[in-house]
């Protein structure tokens, strides 16, 4: 099942995150009961080869991919697609001029202007022919643009207006650096959390989807009573940290 069908179920859908540069972490993660799995090229340690490595991986596990691109690469987001990820994550999208932008490069005309070229992703997804991909990926591969300042939260609107835009992301952290007008990085500011459930508000009124980082698991649930249909469940560090010390409480007693 497409991670898109798996959000129009509207239930609550949780990925892991991938920020080192093992394309067997991120196959291991994609084993444990995550819906998908995220591979992170902006502030994670992924390059190009280990980001596609990783892709490879997580399909054979039966989960869906996205990338995280780093700020503007563009011309990565199309190419990630020809990878065979499902979706798009692009940074600091903070205009509609730049949403229009990342929306253009993701989707094939008349949308947008991607250009054709996706080989390795109908070597994975083999039940496709290249006609069936080139009718069925405008509405099946995601563009979400990500929300982490101020300036995108007041174009928010226009943002999710844009045709080829799917989705949005929060990203807490940096929303709460702008948000405080640079005192400090707290996701969890009270004076933060009306704003982020009108994020999720706004984005399911404009027929999109709305998608945040936890940086607690504990919120988790918390997002998704707000409306966020995906939500970042911490990052492959954070995972192996959190089993190792409940294997070792057990061992230790």
């Amino acid at each position: 099942m497409f991670l898109r069908d798996k959000l129009d179920l509207d239930a609550p859908l949780i990925t892991a995150w991938s920020t080192s540069p093992s394309p067997e972490i991120a196959g291991a993660l994609a084993a444990c009961p995550f819906d998908a799995v995220t591979v992170d090229m902006q502030h994670g340690s992924h390059d190009e080869s280990s980001a596609f490595a990783s892709m490879r991986l997580i399909h054979a596990r039966g989960k869906p991919g996205l990338l995280r691109i780093p700020v503007g690469r563009n011309d990565l987001a199309s190419r990630a697609l020809d990878m065979g990820f499902e979706a798009v994550i692009a940074p600091m999208i903070n205009t509609v001029a730049d949403a229009q932008d990342f929306a253009d490069s993701m989707k094939y005309p008349p949308v947008g202007s991607r250009s054709w070229g996706p080989m390795r992703a109908l070597e994975l997804h083999s039940d496709q022919t290249p006609g069936s991909y080139f009718k069925s990926a405008n509405r099946e591969t995601l563009a979400i643009a990500m929300i982490e300042t101020r300036e995108a939260h007041a174009a928010l609107d226009t943002i999710l207006s844009v045709e080829g835009i799917d989705g949005v992301f929060v990203g807490p952290s940096d929303l709460s650096i702008s948000w405080s007008n640079g005192e400090g990085v707290d996701p969890g500011r009270p004076d933060m959390q009306d704003a982020l459930a009108d994020i999720a508000k706004r984005a399911r009124e404009a027929g999109k989807f709305a998608a945040i980082f936890a940086v607690d698991p504990a919120s988790t649930p918390l997002y998704s009573k707000m409306g966020y249909r995906l939500t970042a469940l911490n990052t492959d560090p954070g995972v192996i940290n959190a089993g190792a010390a409940l294997m070792l409480e057990a061992a230790r007693g």
